[in-house]
């Protein structure tokens, strides 16, 4: 198991290619060293991306990382911005090579290919938010984007993620994800894997949703069963 998190780890973060064709979500399975099936789901936005390990059939969350990425010919450079393994990589940037077709990223000199789940759509959600505004008892609560402590959702289209870290301090608060839809105002996201509890995963959430000038509003009631009324910003 540790054998097969350590390639996953050295190999998967730095992924890319060309924007127009790596935005969405990809995914690959890998088979444990005790026999579990694992499934690495990578999504890209513009300029971000995120890569979850989490076990196939009970959805145990096993590993995260990601941050900002960016092509130079053939060459991925990510900055890490999270990482749940090893805290000390967050700051440092990775490159690797990659070859990219049309539902295919391999990762030049190893044996990993990721397949295509979408190409960022049909959602209407797609791409890299970032937290900005909690509205409660009708007042706002307004949050500093540009700080280091940040919660970030990224989404494809057919899928999310959303992940709370602070890039000063390097620590990794907590995350969750899977599939989701859009549907005439309303949000439906079904959890795949939540790092902090188990048993949320398999649970479908109803939110209403509007998109207003780069602006989600984001309103339902969350995981715990409180309303939750928040505004995200499209990150830059």
């Amino acid at each position: 198991m540790k054998k097969i998190m350590v390639v996953l780890i050295c190999t998967l973060i730095p992924i890319g290619i060309k924007a127009q064709s790596v935005i969405g979500a990809w995914e690959s399975y890998v088979i444990s060293e005790n026999g579990d099936k694992l499934r690495n789901v990578v999504i890209f936005a513009d300029g971000y991306q995120v890569l979850t390990t989490y076990n196939a059939t009970t959805g145990k969350f096993i590993h995260s990382n990601g941050g900002t990425w960016k092509l130079e010919g053939d060459t991925m450079t990510e900055k890490v911005e999270f990482h749940t393994d090893n805290s000390e990589r967050v700051g440092t940037e990775v490159r690797f090579k990659v070859i990219i077709a049309d539902s295919i990223i391999e990762i030049v000199d190893s044996n990993l290919k990721l397949n295509r789940i979408d190409n960022g759509e049909p959602g209407k959600l797609q791409g890299a938010w970032l937290m900005s505004d909690r509205i409660r008892e009708g007042k706002t609560q307004f949050r500093d984007t540009s700080s280091p402590r940040k919660t970030m959702k990224i989404v494809s289209g057919t899928r999310f993620q959303w992940i709370a870290y602070n890039t000063e301090t390097k620590q990794f608060i907590g995350t969750g994800g899977g599939t989701y839809t859009t549907l005439n105002g309303a949000y439906t996201d079904n959890i795949e894997f939540f790092s902090k509890d188990d048993s949320k995963v398999g649970i479908t959430l109803k939110f209403k949703y509007k998109l207003t000038d780069g602006k989600w509003n984001h309103k339902g009631l969350s995981s715990t069963g409180n309303l939750i009324n928040e505004i995200w910003n499209v990150r830059k």
